[in-house]
């Protein structure tokens, strides 16, 4: 009888290593999709500046508000909200609005792709 047991506890014992193994393979899968699902989002939640500009990022919705610095060429940005603001001509159109990319810093959307003509973010509060 003890050959059967050990021959029960043998394929027992397999299975259990196989089934670790699987949970391990799967668990390392989700990783690595969640991984890549997370550097998509973050390409996806960035929009080009037109090519060819280094552009001013202002302390507010104006062409008129100060300088806070100067984005270099072929950067992105991400956008927090949106405002109306000063209308101004850019290489994607006129447009008021302004796109807040940190605390105090607007760039016109008029120089972002966006690939709309509308917001592609919520309003800002203030």
């Amino acid at each position: 009888m003890s050959s059967t047991q050990e021959n029960t506890a043998g394929p027992a014992a397999d299975t259990g290593t196989e089934a670790a193994a699987v949970v391990a393979e799967a668990e390392a899968v989700t990783e690595a999709e969640g991984v890549a699902a997370q550097a998509m989002a973050a390409t996806a939640s960035t929009y080009p500046v037109a090519p060819g500009y280094r552009l001013n990022v202002r302390s507010g919705p104006s062409s008129r508000a100060s300088l806070v610095r100067q984005l270099p060429y072929g950067a992105r940005v991400a956008i927090r909200c949106q405002r109306h603001g000063e209308r101004v001509g850019g290489p994607y159109g006129t447009s008021d609005l302004w796109d807040c990319i940190a605390p105090g810093q607007y760039v016109s959307d008029s120089y972002i792709r966006t690939g709309s003509d509308g917001l592609v973010a919520p309003l800002c509060a203030n």
